[in-house]
């Protein structure tokens, strides 16, 4: 039986999209829900890795494209990307036919570029969806809005009801709609190691049709999920492989994370490039990440068991659960998050920002011990931004694995992963 649909953030996104643009783009990790999120809305459908109609479908595509487009609209194009041709395609009949939410094209691959493809620019929106949030998978109350934060609301409190055990299996699970609706903790854990499985011996190859060692997919998965929440860079990274596998080059190992990002598997975290009032370098590096934790855990063998006897780990990837819920919430928004870094050592974990120049600082700290130097450091770091050129900080927040939200005399929010939501 079908699991029900669990609704997703993206979808005011997707209505949204569909009454501005003539088609839409929706791009993400395979397995995270874009597809079961457009047939909520589609009126027809084309499936073009359907096994039974795939030959006669790639016909059409090769002679005469615009047969797959035929059908009531919304219509659903779903791994577009498998006939490249489609794209030009849609942007043709989106110009002939002058309307608003005629496709929507959904692909788990970004495809290679050719000189006769079209930007798409005024007629294809483009967004992103990743896996499930917390406020998404039921699991956050979502007390504390990251919308009213911004807005300057006071006077909010919540609390969270999911526990640090709850943390680590939730890291382990990831938000994987399919995992999410399984009810078996087993069998949820065992879809997530699917997915790592699959990604290891067969997606990454199909990417661009060249053979990839599965054993040294494997040895760079682990070697990036070692350093999740980091700044290392590839040769630090091949440092660390090179250990194991001597005549690893680094051409090959920029080969892998290309294509891993082809996937949407690797989900890099951007620096950013405040105003400050004195002349600090600011480091530029991305902080490593993945689309969703659990690929980090199924690629070390993680169990919730060994999370907790490695709480080094555990904070690194709790931190990566918080960079992935902050990305889908500000998303929604319009915003994006970025991380900050000066040649001082100040750091921030999250900064995220609005299209319209307002922004706030996260720390992250899974315990309350490590509540107040936080809340120091982001004090501190606000002095060092020339507001005379930029904004003043919407808030400054501490998010925790604890389980009350509030804020503290010094203006400082602290709140619960368990308690956000958009």
């Amino acid at each position: 039986m079908k699991n029900k649909y669990l609704p997703r953030i993206a979808d005011a996104k997707l209505a949204l999209a569909l009454k501005a643009m003539g088609a839409v783009l929706i791009e993400g990790p395979k397995w995270c829900g874009k597809t079961s999120t457009a047939e909520h809305v589609a009126k027809s459908i084309l499936y073009m890795q359907d096994p039974d109609a795939f030959e006669e479908n790639m016909l059409k595509a090769k002679t005469k494209p615009s047969l797959l487009l035929e059908g009531e609209t919304p219509r659903l194009l779903d791994e577009w990307q498998v006939a490249p041709v489609l794209w030009n395609a849609v942007r043709f009949a989106v110009d002939k036919r002058q309307k608003a939410g005629q496709f929507i094209l959904t692909g788990s691959v970004i495809p290679v570029r050719t000189d006769d493809m079209h930007s798409g620019t005024g007629r294809i929106s483009r967004m992103k969806m990743r896996t499930m949030s917390l406020f998404e998978s039921g699991e956050s109350s979502g007390e504390i809005s990251l919308g009213d934060l911004f807005d300057g609301k006071t006077e909010m409190f919540g609390n969270s009801k999911v526990t640090l055990e709850q943390v680590a299996f939730i890291l382990t699970r990831g938000g994987w709609p399919a995992a999410v609706n399984e009810k078996n903790e087993t069998l949820a854990l065992k879809k997530v190691t699917d997915y790592y499985e699959a990604v290891v011996n067969e997606d990454i190859s199909k990417v661009d049709n060249v053979e990839k060692s599965p054993d040294r997919v494997r040895s760079l998965m682990r070697s990036l999920s070692r350093n999740i929440s980091s700044e290392a860079g590839t040769t630090t990274i091949l440092n660390d492989l090179r250990a194991n596998d001597e005549l690893l080059s680094q051409v090959t190992i920029d080969q892998y994370i290309n294509a891993l990002k082809t996937l949407f598997v690797i989900d890099d975290l951007p620096a950013w490039s405040p105003r400050l009032r004195s002349k600090i370098a600011i480091r530029t590096t991305a902080k490593r990440h993945f689309s969703d934790p659990s690929i980090a855990t199924a690629a070390l063998g993680a169990t919730t068991k060994r999370l907790f006897d490695d709480f080094c780990t555990f904070g690194l990837l709790f931190e990566a659960l918080c960079i992935r819920d902050l990305r889908i919430y500000a998303d929604s928004l319009d915003g994006n998050v970025y991380h900050y870094r000066d040649a001082k050592g100040v750091e921030v974990d999250a900064i995220i920002q609005m299209n319209d120049g307002r922004w706030g600082a996260v720390e992250v700290k899974m315990g309350a011990g490590d509540i107040e130097t936080a809340s120091e450091n982001l004090i501190k770091f606000k002095g060092n931004i020339d507001t005379a050129k930029m904004q003043e900080p919407s808030f400054l927040m501490v998010l925790t694995a604890t389980e009350s939200a509030f804020q503290m005399e010094n203006g400082v929010w602290v709140v619960p992963l368990g308690c956000l939501k958009n």
